[in-house]
């Protein structure tokens, strides 16, 4: 049995749900959540620190301070107070209720910016404090996730060997971007090693990410409002955008079946089963991530007022979940970076056939 006595030294990493039986079509579902901090971003956020604490950039008189959403703030939380370091999580007002508390719970201070870009996002806003804080107090420790490698690294030593060593037959791996660390981490491990993966990225409509319009976005995780630093496109075979209408609806689909996922988890579940009923995929081996669990989405997406507020008393009605209003990106070698032997419209056998030949 595990014994720890960190809690990040805790991290479930061999547990899959087969949403066959919820959505007719085969898909592998790597859980994230089930460790203390409650989501994938406890993985970067243990790298993050332990570098800094290696190279000397943070000591025991530093300040931690990060621009999070919510779960990197949760996971820096529970380290933090750990080993001992005071943290502040800045962060905007779309940040889950239960998430600001558990930070507060856990000794840390969280801090909500007001104002906003004119593309409606709070990332710069988020940015400019963290950078105000730094200047004025070089006890100030930024870890950055936006920029820092050591996110990626994260998953590029840890999740992605994870999901090799229980599928080495693996065609298709769907991850949700947002930092993109994990997302580049999976991608280029797999790449790497010449498996032939086919990845696909999964955003929010209305994230500017891969390029595109903004526009609102009221769930937290999934979804940048700047172009992700750590991004490169050349390892991203497809882009898939997906609406939070649909995110909604395929939470409460997998909520039905006794399954309480996040908003993250949602959006990357109804971009792979879009594109799964898109495509001949009999033959085909398929994994998606979920980020984290539905616990801080109570007082949200699992909340009824506030989905008929935002999104419409009807936001629930459509039984469509599985292939809602997603869609797919034909990304140019250019542009999207995606590898010429891999096109968003190789459908079915064209697609099975060329990792087939890849592996040969």
């Amino acid at each position: 049995m595990p014994v720890i006595s960190v809690p990040y030294a805790f991290n479930e990493e061999e547990l899959y749900v087969d949403l066959q039986s919820i959505f007719g079509r085969s898909l592998f579902l790597k859980c994230e959540g089930f460790n203390f901090a409650g989501s994938i971003k406890l993985k970067a956020a243990t790298e993050m620190v332990e570098t800094a604490e290696r190279d000397g950039t943070l000591t025991p008189e530093s300040i931690l301070v990060e621009s999070s959403s919510g779960n990197l703030g949760v996971a820096l939380s529970m380290i933090a107070a750990s080993k001992g370091y005071r943290f502040l999580c800045v962060t905007d007002s779309r940040c889950n209720l239960s998430t600001r508390l558990m930070m507060e719970a856990l000794g840390s201070q969280v801090h909500i910016v007001a104002a906003h870009e004119a593309n409606g996002g709070f990332l710069g806003a988020r940015i400019d404090y963290v950078r105000a804080l730094c200047a004025s107090d070089s006890r100030y420790v930024w870890l950055s996730q936006y920029t820092n490698p050591s996110n990626w690294k994260a998953h590029y030593r840890r999740t992605a060997p994870e999901i090799a060593r229980q599928f080495p037959a693996l065609d298709v791996l769907f991850v949700g971007a947002g930092t993109t660390g994990t997302l580049m981490g999976c991608a280029r491990y797999f790449r790497e090693r010449q498996r032939p993966v086919h990845v696909v990225a999964v955003d929010s409509v209305g994230s500017v990410a891969f390029g595109g319009e903004p526009g609102r976005r009221m769930i937290p995780g999934l979804g940048m409002s700047i172009r992700p630093p750590l991004l490169d496109e050349s390892y991203v075979d497809e882009v898939i955008r997906v609406e939070e209408a649909d995110t909604i609806r395929t939470c409460h689909r997998l909520a039905r079946h006794g399954f309480l996922f996040g908003g993250s988890t949602g959006t990357v579940v109804s971009g792979a089963m879009g594109w799964l009923a898109q495509h001949d995929t009999r033959e085909l081996t398929a994994v998606a991530l979920a980020p984290d669990l539905g616990d801080r989405y109570l007082d949200t997406i699992y909340q009824v007022n506030w989905l008929q507020d935002l999104y419409g008393k009807d936001v629930l009605n459509s039984e469509d979940s599985a292939t809602g209003s997603w869609a797919a990106s034909p990304a140019s070698p250019t542009r999207q970076g995606q590898r010429p032997d891999l096109q968003t419209g190789d459908h079915g056998g064209n697609l099975r056939h060329r990792l087939q030949d890849r592996k040969t």
